[in-house]
């Protein structure tokens, strides 16, 4: 069977559904490849690179539609695009099944199968299809960009001969791909990042990316978003009203606002309203990743960039990908790659459409003349929500300092009790008839200094351990120098117990220099 990707017709689309790489990859599977003249040159895919992976280039996208088996598309189809498919070929691209229903019909009129990468189920084994997350991520990125193109300032504090400039306060609205890839990067920017989502189980990711938590104080269990395949589900209008309040509280001080809470469907709801635009200061900038569902800004213009009248820059372009056309098609590409991996189980170049598979079916808007969407929930369930840990009570400087004295007085009683049990154990070893007091004196040493080494090892941290055992049983092997002294006894019991120190002791040296050797190389770049 034969693949082949048009060259988009959509304003300002730049990606393509294949790419030179990708290409070599379908052939491996048994496919023919062929692409429409200059589809991939916005992307920075000439023909010539095409012609050297093996693809066919064809003239016109009526003979291409008209040549293959299998169309790759970014952008769903239009009308005149979607006339042109036959009977038994399959669509593979965004389609958005739920807002296009007459597509959907035509399709099946034409009796062609349609799979929908937007529908990609959100479970583990899918994740490699995901084209959604893929151009998300891509959007959070190129959004950051975006506004630090619109800036006026650093992202990271300096302190310079020439005076002193603060750190950018950026906050990000929604934490799914897009608004955890916004996170990271403005923190690798050095910006003071904080982040808001509905869903309590991100909280620990928000964190971990260096950002900082916008916690919401409400009486309202989140749902399980599992449910809603990973998205946030919609709020009550109480707790609407409470996150309105906080992002006002937060308004004043914030440099640069990204929004990215948006539910694939449904229209965006407004989160930063016109009155939270006007409390921020002159220069500050706003990207709306939600202006193609109408922006959670209020003031947001769809593929436009505004000014409001106190100076905030307000960016709602919808084309954050296409911005950024040769990753974005690498990786889209990609998606679509491991789609007909899964298509393609013999690896032999004919697509075997499962019904039974979660992916597939979840994916497939229109097959053997039927509409097959909406499809059934998967078996596996998406995201499981984090269980909801019980906040730790605040203790009043009374307790704090009752409960550091009744450890300290445990501690003490403890070690008391374990001071006393080795003087009355050392005492007993000492009123052995005939035992040397010179014998007496180097056990008491000993005791004293397996005591001293067990109370610093014990106090250490659980993190520290391997290092520092690695140092310390290295440099604690010069007991070697007494087994070695003591090797020349003319007591045969004293020579094997000192042969016995010194092998032990080579091995404590050896392994603890060699674990120390490990630890470092793990630190160093090469």
């Amino acid at each position: 069977m034969k693949i082949g990707a048009p060259k988009e017709v959509g304003q300002g689309e730049s990606r393509v559904a294949m790419t030179p790489d990708s290409a070599l990859q379908l052939q491996k599977l048994g496919y023919d490849c062929a692409i429409e003249t200059g589809a991939g040159l916005a992307a920075g895919f000439s023909d010539a690179l095409y012609e050297e992976a093996g693809v066919e280039i064809i003239k016109t996208p009526a003979g291409l539609w008209k040549a293959v088996d299998i169309i790759a598309k970014v952008r769903p189809p239009t009308e005149t695009e979607a006339k042109r498919l036959k009977h038994g070929q399959l669509l593979i691209s965004f389609f958005y099944p739920g807002q296009n229903e007459a597509l959907m019909e035509l399709a099946r009129s034409k009796g062609a199968s349609v799979i929908a990468m937007d529908m990609v189920p959100r479970i583990s084994r899918a994740q490699k299809m995901d084209a959604l997350s893929s151009m998300a991520n891509i959007a959070g990125y190129r959004a950051v960009i975006e506004a630090g193109n619109n800036f006026g300032r650093f992202f990271t504090g300096q302190v310079t001969a020439a005076g002193k400039v603060p750190p950018a306060k950026v906050l990000v609205v929604g934490a799914g791909v897009a608004g955890l890839a916004a996170i990271g990067t403005a923190t690798s920017l050095g910006a003071i990042t904080y982040a808001f989502d509905v869903r309590p189980e991100v909280a620990e990711q928000i964190e971990s990316m260096g950002a900082e938590f916008v916690f919401l104080e409400f009486e309202e269990s989140g749902q399980d978003s599992s449910s809603t395949g990973g998205y946030a589900a919609p709020s009550s209008p109480e707790f609407r009203e409470k996150q309105l309040e906080k992002f006002r509280e937060l308004a004043p001080e914030m440099d640069i606002v990204i929004t990215t809470a948006l539910i694939p469907g449904r229209d965006a709801p407004v989160l930063w309203t016109r009155d939270m635009v006007e409390m921020m200061k002159p220069g500050s900038v706003i990207v709306d990743l939600a202006a193609e569902r109408g922006g959670n800004c209020e003031l947001t213009e769809k593929d436009e960039k505004i000014v409001s009248d106190n100076g905030v820059t307000i960016i709602g372009y919808t084309d954050f990908p296409s911005r950024m056309a040769a990753q974005s098609s690498t990786l889209y590409s990609t998606n679509i790659r491991h789609m007909m991996t899964d298509l393609t189980p013999e690896k032999d170049g004919q697509v075997k459409h499962d019904m039974e598979d979660d992916v597939i079916r979840g994916a497939t808007a229109v097959h053997d003349g039927e509409i097959t969407f909406p499809p059934p929930p998967p078996k596996v369930a998406a995201i499981a929500a984090a269980p909801r840990k019980e906040a730790a009570k605040e203790l009043t400087p009374e307790e704090k300092r009752a409960q550091e004295l009744a450890a300290f007085k445990a501690q003490t009683k403890r070690q008391v009790t374990l001071l006393a049990v080795g003087a009355a154990l050392v005492l007993g070893v000492g009123l052995i008839p005939g035992m040397p007091a010179s014998f007496m004196q180097h056990f008491i040493v000993f005791v004293l200094s397996v005591f001293i080494g067990f109370q610093v090892i014990w106090n250490v941290a659980h993190s520290l351990h391997t290092p520092l055992m690695a140092v310390t049983n290295a440099i604690s092997s010069i007991i070697i120098l007494g087994a070695l002294i003591q090797i020349g006894s003319s007591s045969v019991l004293i020579t094997i117990l000192g042969a016995l120190g010194i092998f032990m002791a080579s091995v404590n040296i050896f392994g603890g220099f060699l674990v120390t050797r490990r630890m470092l190389a793990m630190f160093q770049k090469s």
